[in-house]
């Protein structure tokens, strides 16, 4: 019983956390509740997320308010053609000290930060992209031999920009398999973007206020792999990852002709994850189906590479997603 207790204890501080955050983020971000939603829900479920959209969206501002709000580090990496890992990572220089002793001594990147963004992901060279990947699986880099640990908890949010392709080197398939999450920024509204003008335009704009720590942050994430999940939701994410392949039991007519690889386990496992964190985030214990569709489209849309006739017509990952999700009907 008193496990029982300490546990709706824990999930109600979580979901209270949750919203305090969520709130305190909306004191500076405009709009885009859903955006500010799947970012602090790749945050808790420990994996990192690929933002998509137009610039001037707001996208630096998100992940710097999120960083106040938490008390975390922040650092910010302008991805440029001629960056080079060292840049991203950090480096070992030659020290001169008293008596003309000499040592070596490594010197930190931006990488070296609780809360990283990356503008522009897709304008760094294949060499450097993988340089930042290495260190979002390992939670580590190394340099000159040594191993150098990253602070926990760890989070990076990239960019693209959909719209400018030349001068840019596109993250293949397997590199964006990586990212739990893709979310697509989408412009604001009318009223939205009046509000946008009254806050950036008049006198000091309202600051975010701490809402959250370090050590309390760790916890949450700690309480989210304790959530369990019934077998039938268990399966019912399997279901929705196996339909994504065209040669899959119950993959719909688009996928048959739009997909020619579908997701990894890893898409399951994101699933899962998120699904967990959306649940402690209502208050809830368990995870449910409605968790796992609502979640669908940011974990598994840059997990399905489409085919010629998928690309040439249009369809879209995002199309195709909706199409798995009406064929794929929870199990009584």
């Amino acid at each position: 019983m008193a496990d029982e207790t300490q546990i709706e204890q824990r999930t109600a501080a979580f979901a209270e956390t949750f919203g305090k955050v969520r709130a305190e983020v909306g004191k500076v971000i405009v709009g885009h509740g859903e955006i500010v939603e799947g970012v602090l829900v790749a945050l808790l479920a420990g994996g990192h997320a690929l933002l998509e959209g137009l610039p001037g969206l707001g996208k630096t501002m998100l992940v710097k308010t999120l960083a106040q709000s938490l008390d975390l580090g922040f650092g910010r990496i302008q991805f440029t053609p001629d960056l080079m890992p060292a840049d991203i990572i950090g480096t070992t220089i030659l020290r001169e000290g008293e008596g003309g002793t000499r040592s070596f001594d490594f010197q930190r990147g931006p990488v070296f930060n609780n809360v990283v963004l990356t503008d522009e992901i897709n304008r760094a060279t294949p060499k450097t992209q993988s340089a930042l990947l290495e260190a979002m699986q390992e939670g580590s880099v190394t340099v000159g031999g040594v191993t150098h640990r990253l602070d926990q908890p760890f989070f990076v949010l990239a960019t693209q920009n959909p719209i400018e392709l030349e001068g840019t080197y596109p993250l293949p398939e397997a590199q964006l398999d990586r990212f739990l999450l893709k979310l697509l920024v989408p412009a604001s509204n009318l009223g939205e973007l009046v509000q946008i003008l009254e806050r950036t335009t008049g006198d000091a704009p309202e600051q975010p206020q701490k809402a959250a720590d370090r050590d309390g942050l760790l916890a949450m994430r700690e309480l989210v792999r304790k959530v369990p999940v019934a077998r039938p939701v268990a399966e019912y994410a399997a279901r929705l990852v196996l339909a994504t392949h065209p040669r899959g039991e119950e993959a719909p007519a688009g996928v048959k002709s739009y997909v020619r690889f579908g997701a990894s386990p890893r898409g399951a496992q994101a699933l899962l994850l998120c699904g967990k964190v959306l649940a402690l985030a209502q208050g809830r214990f368990h995870v449910a189906v409605d968790d796992l569709r609502r979640m669908a489209k940011p974990v598994l849309r840059h997990r399905l590479i489409l085919n010629f006739d998928g690309e040439a017509t249009g369809a879209g990952t995002d199309g195709v997603l909706d199409e798995v999700l009406a064929r794929v009907a929870p199990q009584a």
